[in-house]
């Protein structure tokens, strides 16, 4: 039942970084938007921030699929 319980709290762990994540991502993604709208060259940091997040979000969500596949086999 242990293994159970920390399955459990490592897959509650992975979706609040998943939220932090998604939080952070769109301050970038609201960015580009702006940019878009305006007709402007977003800043590249933006675009390169958006990207690192998005990467780091299918990661973790990588990670809770594993997670949750290995909390049904116990």
């Amino acid at each position: 039942m242990s293994k159970k319980s920390d399955i459990k709290k490592r897959i509650t762990e992975s979706e609040t970084e998943i939220e932090e994540l998604e939080k952070k991502r769109n301050r970038s993604q609201s960015a580009l938007l702006e940019s878009f709208l305006n007709k402007t060259e977003p800043d590249e940091r933006d675009v390169e921030y958006f990207r690192i997040y998005t990467q780091l979000i299918e990661v973790e969500r990588k990670n809770l699929r594993i997670l949750r596949e290995e909390l049904d086999k116990v």
